[in-house]
């Protein structure tokens, strides 16, 4: 990896870390902040939606801007709202107010979405890819470390106030990263002049959407952030199912995919992109995620050595829902055959997560740098901005879909249709028509 790119990408790393500590304490607990006003499951699953909603009319706009106006700007305001947005959550005293908080973030808080195309400001078409997958890593360590976070702040303070002010003051903290630390990556002559105005860019996505030379490779973040997302959300009812595993085991599984992931974007993306080409290297993470996603499906159900049925039984009536779960309602769920106990069961999981993690690590940072490469230096913020709403919008959807097909059909169903679609995308993708990178305004 280029120590260069990595030093000048280093701000841009330092606050997508810490901006992602902020969300990833709130996340764990959003259902808590709505189930202590009393709230129905779909209040509840209104409430996880909140957020992803908004963002499908925030984040293009925001992006937008930033081509306007520049990155530093539009990156301030995104995280002075967010941490407007924790504060309101952690003062709020009904349900609507938890609500109104998520969408007030939402609306205004882009700053992911603004941290990408800042590295791709910093970047040229050899090593767009590897600097996108920079930000991935930091977003997957503070994905490790944030629900830690949340569960210590739970243990050493009564109420649900603690959690949101931590993630406030970590969201300030990548206020004063951003103030003091990051010199602005887009200057004013590489800025776009036209097409950003304020009702303009309320209608970016659609602008985007109808664009050949975009829309498929948007359709595609879309398709596989919906099975990967479904993935997420119903891991662990799946590994209670299979594996017998609770709360501690899923962490450990989730911690496992979030160390390769990691790698992955560390060590493989940049090397990768620059000898086989972003198209080559998005097709491989689709059919890679593919596979995965069937071995998966295929895990025996044998449960791991020291399962205990009826151990399992009682500590399930103390655990909180799922996401899942809260969003559709209680799930009922089989459980594994303690005379099968084994370490088959864990070791297929172990090797089927390969395939599926490293294409989960490379699919994001190879669709969003073929997608830049497609569109002006001007509208780099716009198209991450409109990739990063069809994430939004796949998150929002996906625990419904996926919920319903493991309700309905059984738990390795999901994964089983997920990783046949993901497969006949990756077939489909090789009918993207190649283009060359348009000239820079």
């Amino acid at each position: 990896m280029s120590q260069s790119l990595f030093a000048r990408s280093l701000p841009v790393i330092a606050l997508t870390f810490v901006d992602v500590l902020g969300l990833t304490i709130i996340l764990p607990l959003l259902h808590l902040y709505a189930i202590q006003y009393d709230a129905t499951p779909l209040q509840i699953g209104l409430t996880a939606a909140a957020f992803p909603l908004a963002q499908l009319i925030g984040v293009p706009v925001m992006g937008a801007f930033s081509d306007r106006y520049g990155r530093k700007p539009l990156l301030l305001i995104s995280q002075i709202t967010t941490c407007i947005g924790f504060l309101m959550l952690a003062a709020a005293t009904s349900l609507e107010m938890v609500i109104l908080s998520r969408i007030f973030d939402g609306l205004f808080g882009a700053n992911l979405a603004t941290a990408q195309a800042a590295i791709t400001d910093l970047t040229d078409e050899k090593t767009r890819a590897q600097g996108l997958g920079l930000t991935g890593a930091a977003f997957g360590a503070g994905f490790l470390i944030g629900p830690a976070i949340a569960l210590i702040a739970l243990d050493f303070s009564e109420g649900l106030a603690m959690p949101a002010l931590i993630a406030a003051a970590y969201s300030f903290v990548s206020i004063l990263i951003t103030l003091f630390g990051f010199k602005e990556t887009l200057p004013p002559e590489k800025r776009g002049t036209t097409g950003h105005g304020a009702v303009r860019s309320l209608f970016t996505a659609g602008r985007m959407l109808r664009r050949p030379s975009v829309n498929a490779l948007l359709i595609l973040m879309f398709a596989q952030q919906f099975v990967f997302f479904a993935f997420e959300s119903l891991l662990g009812l799946f590994l209670l199912n299979r594996l017998g595993l609770l709360g501690q085991g899923s962490a450990l599984v989730f911690i496992y995919v979030g160390i390769i992931l990691i790698a992955v974007q560390v060590r493989l993306i940049g090397r990768w992109t620059r000898k086989y080409g972003e198209a080559r290297v998005m097709r491989l993470a689709l059919a890679a995620l593919g596979i995965g996603l069937l071995l998966v499906a295929a895990t025996p159900a044998q449960p791991h050595p020291f399962y205990v049925e009826a151990l399992t039984v009682y500590e399930l009536r103390d655990l909180q829902p799922s996401a899942t779960e809260r969003v559709i309602g209680d799930i009922p769920v089989e459980l594994p055959d303690e005379s099968a106990r084994g370490f088959g069961g864990i070791l297929w999981l172990a090797l089927a997560a390969v395939p599926l993690t490293v294409g989960a690590g490379l699919i994001r940072p190879s669709l969003n740098s073929l997608m830049v490469g497609r569109v002006g230096g001007g509208e780099r913020g716009a198209i991450l901005g409109v990739s990063a709403s069809m994430v939004s919008l796949a998150d929002a959807s996906a625990p419904l879909v996926g919920g319903w097909l493991f309700q309905a059909y059984g738990s390795t169903v999901p994964f089983a249709l997920g990783g046949a679609a993901l497969l006949v995308l990756a077939a489909l993708s090789l009918l993207i028509p190649r283009q060359e990178s348009p000239s820079d305004p």
